[in-house]
């Protein structure tokens, strides 16, 4: 199990990370998410015990990793974004290497590193050097980095970055087998990846808890509204006319490339409530033909977009909006430098030329 309390990270004045708690429970696969900037790398890596945290308190497993790291980080596997491995390095050499590091007994390596290659279906290339292995074996060969001795916890972040589609298939089908064993922590950007592998998700921003719950609970956040799509062959002003009569719409959206003598449009309902008897009927009446008609579900992308704002201010909006009036603000003062600098000109100009008016007067 992992325990996070009030964690804090800075740099400088500026908070990475501020003020997280959350428990992960041990046999669950999470997904931790956040724009870029948000503090999931930081945090992690102060979960490992990469780097200290400003404030706030880590527990593994009820071990603080800062008064015992060796205890507490004997119980995490951590693979990062881009592998940490040794390429002149054979896969069963590198795996017996780490199982040494790791501290994994002397008789119980070889058993163990055979073990891990075959879950991670590295065997084939137990003799290959790592520099020569594509990125999905890589990332294989990672996973067995993180899995060596057994820890409870698993932490990966990004572990598809960067894999065809038959490459992610087989790692997302290699964290479920992980799921069975260990206390998965999942970073990622693909929200596929994570509605598929996930039981729970935690999303921060700035920094900051933004929700912690399952996919299904954090897609209901923003169910405020339902919408469901139609493709009717008819009359724009017909299906206007027949759909009128629905009360519970509130809002309604028409398709830009909608077939010839069609009319494509999705219809929102406040409140979840479910039109789609009312649609079918009224447009039965009016002798309109319904070709398609198919309920609009929220998906976890759009619901992360929504709690999140789409990015982390941290390196967005706020910072550009500064730098965009210190640019007004240094472009005004520029304009009011360079009108000085004129009037100084026109000044000295107009002394230049009562003296010469004053010399010539006195020639004469």
């Amino acid at each position: 199990m992992i325990e996070v309390k009030n964690l804090v990270k800075r740099y400088g004045k500026h908070a990475a990370v501020n003020d997280l708690s959350f428990k992960i429970e041990t046999g669950k696969v999470v997904g931790f998410l956040g724009p870029n900037g948000a503090g999931k790398s930081t945090t992690m890596n102060m979960i490992t015990g990469y780097i200290a945290p400003t404030e706030g308190q880590i527990l593994i497993d009820g071990v603080d990793i800062e008064e015992d790291p060796d205890a507490a980080k004997k119980n995490i596997g951590y693979l990062p974004e881009i592998p940490p491995l040794y390429p002149d390095m054979r896969v069963r050499e590198y795996l017996m290497f780490v199982a040494e590091l790791k501290k994994v007994p002397r008789k119980e390596r070889v058993k163990m590193v055979s073990e891990i290659m075959e879950k991670t279906k590295t065997t084939d290339v137990s003799e290959r050097l790592i520099r020569h292995l594509s990125k999905g074996y890589k990332q294989r060969v990672g996973l067995g980095e993180a899995m060596m001795g057994y820890p409870d916890m698993i932490i990966l972040d990004e572990p598809t970055v960067g894999l065809d589609p038959g490459q992610i298939i087989e790692i997302r089908d290699l964290i479920k087998e992980l799921a069975k064993e260990h206390t998965v922590l999942l970073s990622s950007h693909i929200m596929q990846e994570i509605s598929a592998v996930c039981e729970e998700i935690i999303i921060i921003n700035e920094g900051k808890m933004i929700a912690i719950d399952t996919p299904e609970n954090i897609i209901n956040m923003i169910n405020d509204t339902t919408g469901v799509h139609l493709l009717i062959k008819g009359e724009k002003e017909d299906v206007k006319n027949a759909l009128r009569t629905i009360k519970e719409v509130t809002n309604v959206k028409y398709d830009k490339d909608s077939p010839v003598g069609f009319v494509g449009m999705t219809l929102f309902s406040q409140g979840g409530t479910d039109i789609r008897e009312k649609i079918f009927f009224n447009l039965s009446e009016a002798g309109l033909p319904l070709y398609e008609m198919k309920k609009d579900e929220p998906t976890l992308e759009q619901a992360f977009l929504r709690l999140t704002g789409g990015k982390s201010r941290q390196f967005g909006g706020r910072k550009t909006k500064k730098v965009k009036a210190k640019t007004e603000e240094v472009k005004s003062e520029t304009e009011e430098t360079e009108n000085e600098v004129s009037e100084v000109e026109s000044k000295e100009a107009e002394v230049k030329e009562a003296k010469a008016e004053a010399s010539e007067k006195k020639e004469d």
